[in-house]
């Protein structure tokens, strides 16, 4: 026999060999599902641009904020990170001030209100009389600033006395010499929020002891960029405002301290100062008041987790403001419906 045959002898016996394992392993093997190489069952591929059965359907829709200047610039920041995230969803944030804001969630042309005050009795009732209701959660700290010229070299520090001197109503102050003996005798020309801000509000009845009394001779206004450019545009200017448009504008404005009594230190507003209090009293709480019924819907529910998430929190931060604790936080969650 040649050495040619035994060679193509072997390897013919080589394949039947083959053949036949193939066909038990086959059988052994018959019924089962096929597994992948970590021995688990291979799953069938989803059919082209098919999502995942437990993807969450993409949100959609409108949401609707109007109020307060000072709580507008985080609403805004939250708002666009949040569109970025869901783009099926529009924000808008309006700031008309936070009484008109929360005219607007009881007339039903906003879903939510921000405002620098807290919502009173009054409103509540109006929003309950229309079978709806309404809910608190503070979003930051704040502390409303007094600002005055960078050129002013003599209001470094005030007292509350002293600002009431100039704000309340009925002030026959015109002129710095008449708040201080040494002071120039120069028009003081005075800037301040308009009547429905929640920060005329807070500041008149921190200040005059009674909300909303008011000298009135005074350039007001709900937009804060509008004071900021009237103090920063004259040198005998006064003005107050929340504190992130004081941070922002920072090259050209100055603070001024606060005593909260001729016998008290002078504090200066900052992120440190605001956040544990010493700034007084103009240290406080700003707010979103959602309607419960839009609460219910999943965009809305989506807007303020993510409003109250670490993300959402910090960007009270980037804008100029103090962050909320977090137990603060948690209780804001615990709100939203699940």
């Amino acid at each position: 026999m040649s050495k040619a045959w035994l060679g193509k002898g072997s390897l013919l016996l080589a394949a039947i060999i083959m053949v036949f394992a193939l066909a038990a392993c086959g059988a052994n093997n018959a019924g089962q599902e096929p597994t992948n190489g970590a021995g688990g069952t291979t799953e069938e591929a989803p059919a082209e641009n098919q999502a995942p059965a437990d993807e969450p359907a993409e949100l959609s829709g409108e949401i609707k904020l109007d109020g307060s200047s000072t709580v507008y610039p985080i609403s805004q920041a939250v708002a666009e990170e949040f569109m970025n995230i869901h783009s099926g969803v529009n924000v808008t944030v309006g700031l008309s001030g936070s009484s008109n804001g929360i005219k607007a969630i009881i007339n039903g042309t906003a879903d939510i209100a921000d405002a620098s005050r807290t919502i009173k009795d009054k409103e509540v009732e109006e929003i309950k009389a229309k079978g709806d209701d309404v809910v608190e959660m503070p979003v930051a700290y704040d502390g409303i600033t007094v600002v005055v010229h960078p050129e002013n070299d003599w209001a470094t520090e005030m007292t509350v006395e002293e600002l009431k001197k100039i704000w309340n109503k009925g002030s026959t102050v015109t002129k710095w010499s008449e708040v201080r003996e040494g002071w120039p005798d120069e028009k003081i020309t005075l800037f301040g929020p308009g009547t429905a801000s929640g920060t005329f509000e807070y500041f008149t009845d921190e200040i005059n002891g009674e909300a909303k009394v008011s000298r009135e001779d005074y350039t007001a206004s709900e937009d804060d960029n509008v004071l900021v450019q009237g103090v920063s545009g004259d040198k005998y200017a006064l003005g107050y405002f929340g504190f992130a448009y004081y941070e922002e504008n920072k090259d050209k404005l100055k603070a001024v301290a606060i005593k909260e009594n001729a016998d008290a230190p002078a504090v200066l507003p900052s992120l440190e100062t605001i956040g544990d209090f010493s700034y007084k009293p103009l240290s406080r709480f700003i707010y979103i008041y959602p309607l419960k019924s839009a609460m219910e819907r999943p965009e809305v529910k989506e807007f303020l987790k993510f409003y109250m998430s670490p993300e959402g929190s910090a960007l009270a931060g980037e804008v100029g403001y103090v962050p909320l604790d977090q137990a603060t936080l948690d209780k804001n969650l615990s709100l939203i419906p699940e």
